[in-house]
């Protein structure tokens, strides 16, 4: 796969990754201004020269994934064998100056577990944003291609997982992932808070429905061992409160953009790094 192949891909998964160009060349250099490269957390694509100056390079980007950074940087290394070679020795005699440069391909994650009114509803909000939308539900005729076909042509990346234990597509989001608890069947929903709150490293949980219904479930989930500061975590009725009252507040399409409001302050704030799930024992 090339490096534009991979890009493509990457941003298609909403995946982080670097872009390692050759700005300069002088004397002897393994490849000429303008190579390129494309660094993920995993893999690379494509080639700025191999060797020292590869793996510096490869080194310095994912230091950057690592901490979020969106600002370019340059970096210049001699070719001799005198220079800094913590990767193996180099001698071609010239120098590179590489740009390394992390790309706005990374999309926060939001999953919406239960796609019936009020989720398909958020579902339709969500995909006019660049994230990428899970949706997840037990029941597969919530998610035909017929009751979906409003989401086409959605600038999100749209997911669907028909899974008749949903917890399990919980436990393979990656970091960060925004959750919406929103099923038809409470058990669900207590089923899923319970995996979520095992895991310490997942962004937004929010459980639709009422104070009533969350003091319910605060019980269960205590007595399932998880502590005041797990809890706490939970936000629980969802909605931006602004949008929340008045005689429109039950319909769909409100509590939809309610929610939707409530979420879009939290997807500015720099994604986990950690590249797999953390769950809590």
């Amino acid at each position: 796969m090339t490096w534009r192949e991979a890009l493509n891909a990457a941003y298609g998964r909403g995946e982080a990754a670097v872009l390692v160009t050759v700005a300069a060349a002088r004397g002897h250099t393994p490849r000429e201004a303008g190579a390129k490269m494309l660094v993920t957390r995993d893999q690379t694509f494509d080639s700025v020269g191999g060797g020292n100056l590869e793996a510096t390079a490869v080194e310095r980007a994912r230091a950057l994934l690592a901490c979020a950074v969106s600002t370019p940087e340059l970096l210049t290394l001699r070719l001799t064998d005198h220079a800094a070679n913590d990767h193996g020795r180099q001698c071609c005699g010239g120098e590179v100056t590489l740009l390394i440069e992390p790309l706005a391909t990374a999309r926060p994650h939001i999953a919406i577990f239960g796609v019936g009114h009020v989720g398909l509803e958020l579902a339709r909000v969500l995909a006019r944003w660049p994230v990428t939308v899970h949706l997840v539900d037990s029941r597969a005729a919530q998610l035909t291609p017929e009751r979906l076909a409003p989401l086409a042509d959605a600038e999100a990346g749209v997911r669907v997982h028909h899974a008749p234990i949903p917890e399990m597509v919980l436990a393979d989001l990656p970091p960060g992932t925004h959750l919406l608890v929103m099923t038809h069947d409470h058990a669900e929903d207590a089923a899923l808070l319970d995996a979520a709150l095992r895991r310490s490293d997942l962004g937004f949980t929010g459980l639709i429905g009422s104070a009533a219904k969350w003091a319910r479930f605060q019980g269960q989930l205590r007595d399932l061992g998880h502590p005041p500061e797990a809890l706490a975590r939970v936000t629980s009725p969802i909605g931006f409160p602004a949008l929340t009252g008045g005689p429109q507040r039950k319909q769909p399409a409100m509590i939809a953009l309610a929610v939707a409001a409530q979420l879009l302050p939290l997807l500015d704030a720099a994604p986990v790094s950690s590249s797999s799930p953390q769950r809590i024992p």
